[in-house]
């Protein structure tokens, strides 16, 4: 894709290169259309701002193609027109050489006509030549004509931004008064507009300093050949060398065309027909006649480039590694370093499954706990006199539990569990057991102290607060006595309006 510029034109190729600037194909993301992209190549503030004059021009005229858009980013701006592909007079001429009489005479009025819009505008063109008249892609149908390139126009009444003593515009197409350094005025137009119609009707460009000689030294000269009479006189009103003795506006010269054309000769079956080609060629790959060639959006319920089906999932997907087992060391280790509950009433955990077995087995029952008895550890001697005293031994590390290690996994190696918070010194109330032979309890003979308070689980914690969830509450007295004045005061009211009927 092209580049994308003020974020609406999408810059598609060249297709013209001018002075200051290149004409590139664009797509207008926010019209959908494609359009002529003038983009400004140079960054002298003199070149600046004569482009920033052109874009400000808004014609509105068929004939006429002016800037209808401006954008600038960063250091770059630019100017849109409609998008013309059929080329210059300058690509007809190069195709079919001189043009029939009638067929020229269509070209001049509709270039009078657009050159009348744009003097109504107050401005003046100085720079109408065979290139900067552009064509439709009308094929063989009647010619459309559209009047181009305001770079270099001017206001009447604005500053001129062009040095003394130098000219501005295309050699060969000046009037004589421009030569001269006088102010641009109209009929300086209106000369070019003639040697425009005399290089469509002679296949070639005018000598336009012998043309002004001629004038000059003999008057009027007769028709050249192969141009009649009636539309020589018409081109020669436009050719004259005073601008006082010249068509003072298009107009004026457009009525006299009207009656040329009158007294000219149909055109006869053998004239060969003039076709207007595209002259824009095909469009790049990645863009269509409705815009970019964007991807299609994804269909609900298709599956993505590149998924697999639902049925084929097993076969594509990578197998995923089972986890890791943990140990019943890794286990006793974890219990081992909870901290040891205060001394008092145990409440007995039950252990876990151990990893090794296939199905799981129940607990053994629960029954009350009885403060074991704890045996009576023998009292060391007072060291003697002179003796150092013994060091002393430190006991050998419990489970908080009071659960003994459960038996490792087959093919395990045991991991030594190191203990990280202190122990009780309790006897356990429970024996260790396996998933094959699972033992009960022994009842111990001692009474049985009181049994410490159940602690609720957290299934029976959620399963309360999902109850009080549900119960609503009743709305608030401060809502609730006011409504019921208003009750009764409507009762009140209903009952006295039934005893009055």
């Amino acid at each position: 894709m092209g580049e994308v510029f003020a974020g609406r034109y999408e810059l598609v190729d060249p297709i013209g290169r001018g002075g200051v600037g290149a004409v590139w194909r664009a797509w207008d993301q926010r019209r959908r259309r494609y359009v002529a992209a003038k983009v400004l190549q140079q960054s002298d503030a003199h070149t600046l701002l004569r482009f920033v004059r052109e874009q400000a021009l808004r014609i509105d005229h068929p004939h006429v193609l002016a800037p209808a858009s401006f954008a600038a980013d960063d250091d770059k701006v630019l100017f849109t027109m409609d998008l013309v592909g059929g080329g210059s007079l300058a690509h007809v001429i190069g195709d079919y050489g001189p043009l029939p009489p009638r067929y020229v005479c269509t070209l001049l009025d509709q270039l009078l006509a657009g050159l009348t819009a744009v003097h109504a505008e107050g401005v003046v063109h100085r720079d109408i030549k065979p290139a900067n008249v552009l064509l439709e892609a009308t094929g063989t149908g009647r010619p459309h004509l559209r009047l181009s390139d305001f770079g270099i126009s001017l206001r009447k009444g604005e500053p001129r931004l062009t040095e003394t003593n130098y000219v501005v515009g295309t050699p060969g197409y000046f009037a004589p008064e421009q030569m001269d350094g006088a102010e641009p005025d109209f009929p300086a137009d209106l000369f070019a507009v003639g040697l425009v119609a005399l290089y469509l009707l002679e296949g070639q460009k005018p000598d336009s300093v012998a043309l002004v000689e001629y004038f000059t030294s003999h008057g009027t000269p007769g028709a050249p050949q192969g141009i009649p009479e009636p539309l020589w006189q018409v081109l020669a009103g436009l050719l004259k060398p005073d601008p006082e003795s010249r068509f003072r506006t298009a107009t004026g010269a457009r009525k006299a065309l009207s009656a040329a054309v009158e007294l000219l000769p149909e055109t006869g079956p053998d004239d060969e027909p003039v076709e207007i080609f595209d002259q824009l060629g095909p469009l790049p790959p990645g863009f269509g006649p409705d815009g970019p060639e964007r991807a299609p959006a994804p269909v609900p319920g298709d599956p993505a480039p590149g998924a697999v089906p639902p049925g084929d999932a097993s076969q594509s997907l990578p197998a995923v590694p089972p986890a890791p087992r943990e140990s019943p060391a890794f286990e006793a280790a974890q219990t081992s370093s909870a901290v040891a509950p205060a001394p008092g009433p145990a409440v007995p955990i039950p252990p876990a499954h151990p990893p090794t077995s296939g199905f799981s087995v129940p607990p053994p029952p629960q029954q009350p706990p009885t403060p074991p008895a704890h045996p009576a550890r023998p009292v060391a001697p007072p060291p003697a006199a002179g003796s150092e005293p013994a060091p002393a031994q430190a006991p050998a590390a419990v489970p908080a539990h009071g659960v003994a290690p459960y038996p490792f996994a087959p093919g395990e190696p045991p991991t030594p569990t190191a203990v990280t918070a202190p122990v009780s010194y309790q006897t356990p109330v429970t024996g260790a057991y396996t998933t094959l032979s699972p033992q009960t309890l022994p009842v111990p003979a001692a009474p049985a102290a009181p049994s410490a308070p159940a602690v609720p689980t957290a299934p029976a914690r959620a399963a309360r607060a999902a109850r009080s969830s549900r119960r609503r509450r009743g709305p608030a007295p401060k809502v609730v006595i006011p409504v019921l004045i208003l009750a009764a005061i409507c009762y009140a009211v209903g009952f006295w309006a039934l005893s009055q009927t």
